[in-house]
């Protein structure tokens, strides 16, 4: 039994290294790879070429898979279509849609070196270096939504309204999919969120979708996004369900979700949410957003991220999770969910 045969997350060496050779203009060294620890979703690993990390492979994790999850291609084209602009991306180099060569379809993109944090509170980082890097999070954040669709080739990468109907629809579905327990949380959240929906304040703008701190790679040397990570799930949508998803981190605990709830976020140089939401707001120039649909927006961002926490959970249970905390991250769903419950109920 060859090593891709025993273990459903290792890359074919026959296979993948002539197409690397003959994709990548400069793999023509000793090649190698190292599959990343974290993550639940696609499997992503370092390319190093003569012992150098020179590029990263996503691909698309084995087994049977819900219909529009894992989009690599999406990732792809996405990220192509920011390159050139002040968005901070790893800029993509090669996309391969066969499935026969590694199994899955993948891409691969540059390595972008840097700071890597894991938690919102930014362990290791000191006062002034956390306000700083929070700053250029929302910055790098407010320069995406300012995109112009149209002019960077991305007009069909999503329909222009109607973006939380759908998402709510879709989350929905994709909970039931992968459901194993019933969370009264979660049905309550899925009756509650479609009658407060607002469609006429609806925006269309470039949507990361999973804007979050470890998502992210700083620059080493100075207080900037070098690049922003894992686009599976941009689209063209609402840019406050990303300024949301992003922000639900004030609404998380540290223990167990590396977030910042109950933390002393003065003393360690953090902004408050109403002080992030202020700078966000200036840099978009737009105005301050209403409590109530602040509150919408967050109340489904903890719903969307319970739906995912229950995929990763469900995909564990039949063995095609990512990584080994897989499981135990997706049995937090029913406390997300619980969480967002009682934001929509204005608790918290």
């Amino acid at each position: 039994m060859n090593e891709a045969a025993a273990d459903p997350h290792a890359l074919d060496a026959d296979r993948l290294i002539p197409w690397l050779r003959a994709n990548l203009p400069d793999a023509q060294g000793a090649i190698g790879w190292s599959k990343f620890a974290v993550g639940q979703s696609n499997p992503t690993y370092v390319i190093t070429i003569d012992g150098m990390a020179r590029y990263v492979l996503r691909k698309k994790p084995p087994g049977a898979l819900l219909p529009s999850a894992h989009a690599i291609e999406r990732e792809y084209r996405v990220t192509a279509a920011l390159a050139d602009t002040a968005v901070p991306v790893a800029r993509p180099r090669a996309l391969c849609e066969d499935p026969a060569l590694i199994g899955t379809s993948f891409y691969v993109m540059d390595h972008v070196a840097g700071r890597h944090f894991r938690d919102a509170a930014m362990q290791g980082a000191s006062p002034g270096e956390r306000a700083s890097l929070y700053d250029a999070m929302n910055s790098a954040l407010a320069t995406l939504h300012q995109v112009d669709v149209a002019a960077v080739g991305l007009a069909d990468f999503g329909r222009p309204t109607g973006y939380f109907a759908r998402q709510i629809a879709r989350w929905t579905r994709q909970y039931r999919a992968t459901e194993t327990v019933r969370i009264e949380a979660m049905e309550r959240l899925i009756a509650w969120l479609p009658a407060h929906d607002r469609p006429e304040d609806d925006e269309a703008r470039i949507v990361h979708g999973d804007y979050r701190i470890d998502n992210l790679i700083f620059a080493a040397d100075e207080p900037r996004v070098a690049a922003i990570l894992d686009w599976e799930l941009a689209t063209i949508g609402h840019p406050l369900a990303d300024l949301a998803g992003h922000m639900i981190a004030w609404r998380l605990p540290a223990e167990g979700f590396k977030g910042l709830a109950g933390l002393d976020l003065p003393a360690l140089g953090i902004p408050g949410e109403t002080e992030y939401i202020a700078a966000y707001c200036a840099r978009t120039r737009r105005p301050p957003i209403e409590p109530e649909r602040w509150r919408f927006a967050v109340a489904f961002a903890l719903f969307r991220n319970a739906c995912i926490r229950q995929g990763v959970l469900r995909r564990a249970l039949d063995g095609n999770a990512s990584n080994t905390i897989a499981r135990e991250a997706g049995e937090r769903a029913a406390a997300v969910a619980g969480i967002g419950w009682r934001t929509a109920c204005g608790e918290v």
